[in-house]
């Protein structure tokens, strides 16, 4: 079995995905990447999986990739989800379809079949699910009822996981990002954004790559949330 360290992260085409790559690239790891979107890629430290990964297969071709390509799994970075922000009474059922199956589903799947891997090797290893503050900060001004169901659903998972897997050194934490620069959000609206953050800004992804390698880098921290917010948890 390879020594190289490697990390599966998913969602990672754009945005905090993408970044979370590059991070983990600079920390020395192997990476495979998903998403639906990205680009089929094989290169001597990297191999991407496109795919939706709500899709069990997805996942599963995705765990199959890494071992495949690269032998192991030390680090899993559950990024993926759909964020839809709409009056409760005007979910449809397909946005609650979509959100529970790249949220819940997305990290259920592919989380069981790494953890198994884990397990297998016997080295422990590192789980990072990427949830949001409005699971524990709702905001008026963002009606998110299903971020909360889904996400919130993830951000107990976290804890529960980090008490199982802790005899077996496998740990589990997350990050609560608030609104992050990123292509999802048109620049017309960052004002706005930057209002609901006390620190009055938006934050970068490399804000959110620093808190992710810093729960890598710390193995004496399980069951951790780590806000990147600019405040918003701490409140208004």
């Amino acid at each position: 079995m390879s020594t190289q360290k490697v990390a599966v992260i998913t969602g990672a085409s754009q945005g905090i995905g993408a970044g979370l790559v590059s991070a983990y690239q600079d920390l020395g790891f192997a990476v495979v990447a998903n998403s639906r979107t990205i680009a089929p890629l094989t290169e001597e430290n990297l191999h991407t999986v496109p795919g939706d990964i709500g899709d069990p297969q997805v996942a599963d071709r995705v765990v199959n990739a890494v071992l495949e390509r690269f032998g192991r799994i030390d680090t899993l970075v559950n990024n993926a989800g759909i964020f839809v922000a709409k009056p409760f009474v005007d979910y449809s059922q397909e946005d609650y379809d979509r959100m529970l199956s790249t949220n819940v589903a997305g990290f259920f799947h592919v989380t069981q079949a790494t953890v198994r891997q884990m397990l297998k090797q016997g080295e422990g290893g590192h789980i990072v699910n990427v949830t949001t503050t409005l699971v524990e900060n709702a905001l008026s001004v963002f009606p998110s009822v299903l971020a909360s169901i889904s996400k919130g659903g993830i951000a107990a998972a976290t804890k529960s996981l980090a008490i199982e897997l802790a005899p077996q050194r496998i740990r589990v934490n997350a990050v609560s990002p608030g609104v992050i620069k990123t292509p999802m959000h048109a620049p017309e609206t960052h004002d706005f954004l930057k209002s609901i953050h006390p620190i009055g800004d938006l934050g970068d992804i490399a804000d959110v790559a620093r808190g992710v390698v810093y729960l890598e880098n710390s193995p004496f921290v399980t069951g951790e949330f780590l806000h990147i917010d600019g405040g918003q948890s701490a409140g208004h």
